[in-house]
């Protein structure tokens, strides 16, 4: 599916563990925030581009968080500032798209990027190869204008700029820190409590943004809920030193009774590297 012009409103929030736990190099968590009538297909290997695995927005054809059967994986979150919002710009999520259908390192990807950022609304993009040729883990926003590598360690992002402390990054990073303790397996079920937590911080503590406090409120927790907005999807990548890949996600649509059904997928392949798997 080509990707197309669409505007995008998709807010998100992306923890990475880079070399943070001893048996899996990395660790992905997120949430995709959306309006619950844009039309997702949900996690899978792509018919066009067997090697892919990710959901994808219908409207635009792109997605916010995949990973392919080589190791390539990226994520993306909007820039929150209305002062700079274009109805009319290309869609944010064909940057994933793009990143992982190529051949471009991580680095080389982003940098020809850098080129003609400007005509997208802002945007964070995290880019990265866990077992090719150039492996790493690479970040750039257009708001802030730069390519930088990401370091082993606990990372999170959301509508800001990489580590920006806002309430809600800071309180699923102590959560995440405790359950990805050092020793024993991580605990899937207690990541996606982490992703689940619908703790609003007070006022004093919510970032102003330029949206209005009712919007900013319901933004601020980490699981978003609301009539018609809210988080359509929490997803888990988890990379061990054997090269098995295990992708969960789970997907949330209101029920009619201003619930949320839940709709699991789980993806398992081990990577490819020199066309042979691990």
């Amino acid at each position: 599916m080509a990707c197309k012009r669409a505007y995008n409103a998709n807010m998100c929030i992306v923890f990475i563990a880079y070399r943070y736990h001893p048996g899996y190099p990395l660790i992905i968590a997120a949430n995709r925030d959306e309006f619950y009538d844009r039309p997702t297909d949900p996690l899978d290997f792509w018919a066009d581009h067997p090697d892919v695995a990710a959901g994808i927005d219908r409207q635009a054809g792109g997605t916010w968080l995949g990973m392919t059967r080589r190791g390539r994986f990226a994520a993306i979150t909007n820039y929150r500032d209305p002062r700079f919002v274009d109805p009319a710009a290309p869609s944010r999520g064909c940057l994933v798209r793009a990143y992982l259908v190529s051949d471009q390192s991580p680095a080389v990807y982003l940098a020809d990027l850098a080129e003609q950022a400007d005509k997208y609304n802002g945007f964070n993009l995290i880019a990265g190869d866990i077992a090719g040729d150039s492996p790493g883990i690479f970040y750039y926003s257009n708001m802030e204008g730069r390519v930088r590598p990401i370091p082993p360690g606990l990372h999170g992002l959301s509508n800001h700029l990489l580590n920006t402390p806002w309430p809600k990054v800071e309180r699923a990073r102590r959560g995440l820190e405790k359950v990805l303790a050092p020793t024993g397996e991580p605990d899937s079920e207690a990541i996606f409590e982490v992703l689940g937590d619908i703790t609003c911080p007070p006022d004093e503590d919510i970032p102003d943004t330029g949206i209005g406090l009712a919007w900013e409120r319901m933004l601020a927790p980490v699981f978003i809920q609301s009539d018609v907005y809210g988080t359509r999807n929490s997803t888990l990548i988890f990379v061990d030193n054997a090269g098995h890949v295990t992708f969960s996600e789970r997907r949330f649509e209101p029920d009619g009774k201003g619930a949320l059904a839940v709709n699991n997928r789980r993806l398992s392949f081990k990577l490819v590297i020199d066309g042979k798997y691990q």
